[in-house]
């Protein structure tokens, strides 16, 4: 289902390497699906892409979201935090840059790469008290207990509701932080930011690829990296979420 704007988007971009991750992580991406908005050109400091027209979501839209997402996630990934293949340079969440190491365990790489980076930040920036730490430290700790398996998957990485959009012609992506990680990540992040229509997002991924039994209880435990990256950057109300996140991640692992 290509796109077939003929209208392009330019964005100047603000790290010294984000717009290579960026165009890397879409062409990456776009291998999957072309859901994925195609990437025109890419320099130093600019990245164009196609324009989407804008429209109003619908659920059957939002149902070949999730299709196309399990697609995408389904086309996998060398290794936990492995970045788009041939792309060396810094990486990035929005415009804080975050380790990609590719590591064969997804709690080691969760917890070291995503969750206390960011967490340990938002005590340096003021936005998360150590008592606070604390609380994610024991979800961490539990999470590296509990054992989880995973397959390597091929994931947004940014996935909330802003970068899933809705054109006349269906769903794009856009702006992904993409690396390889555990498919209900990207899940989880659009049940945060409240994407619209979740429910036919879920059941399009399913039809693709059924997910297991309660898998919806780790809801909160993949949410603790954008918590916590939010907790380092827009302040201490997102530092609160993080906490209650990190307490009900602990309830559902313990």
């Amino acid at each position: 289902m290509a796109h077939q704007s003929s209208e392009t988007l330019t964005k100047r971009t603000a790290g010294p390497e984000d717009a290579g991750a960026e165009a890397a992580g879409l062409r990456w991406l776009r291998e999957g699906s072309d859901i994925v908005v195609d990437v025109i050109d890419a320099g130093e400091d600019y990245l164009t892409i196609e324009k989407i027209p804008s429209a109003r979501p619908t659920a059957d839209a939002a149902r070949t979201a999730g299709r196309e997402l399990a697609r995408i996630h389904d086309t996998g990934a060398d290794a936990f935090g492995a970045p788009p293949p041939g792309w060396g340079g810094r990486n990035y969440i929005g415009r804080q840059e975050q380790e990609c190491t590719p590591d064969s365990d997804w709690a080691r790489f969760y917890i070291n790469q995503r969750v206390l980076p960011f967490a340990e930040k938002a005590v340096r920036v003021g936005h998360l008290d150590a008592s606070g730490l604390a609380e994610v430290e024991k979800a961490c700790e539990a999470l590296r207990d509990a054992g989880i398996t995973a397959t390597p998957a091929r994931i947004h990485g940014d996935l909330w509701a802003g970068n899933l959009l809705f054109g006349p012609e269906g769903p794009a992506l856009i702006d992904p932080a993409a690396h390889g990680g555990h498919r209900e990540t990207d899940l989880a992040m659009l049940a945060l930011f409240g994407a619209p229509h979740l429910e036919a997002i879920r059941e399009g991924y399913e039809e693709v690829h059924p997910l297991p039994q309660g898998w919806l209880e780790h809801t909160s435990l993949h949410q603790l990296h954008p918590l916590a990256v939010h907790a380092a950057s827009h302040g201490p109300s997102y530092g609160h979420a993080l906490i209650d996140a990190a307490r009900d991640t602990l309830r559902t692992l313990t």
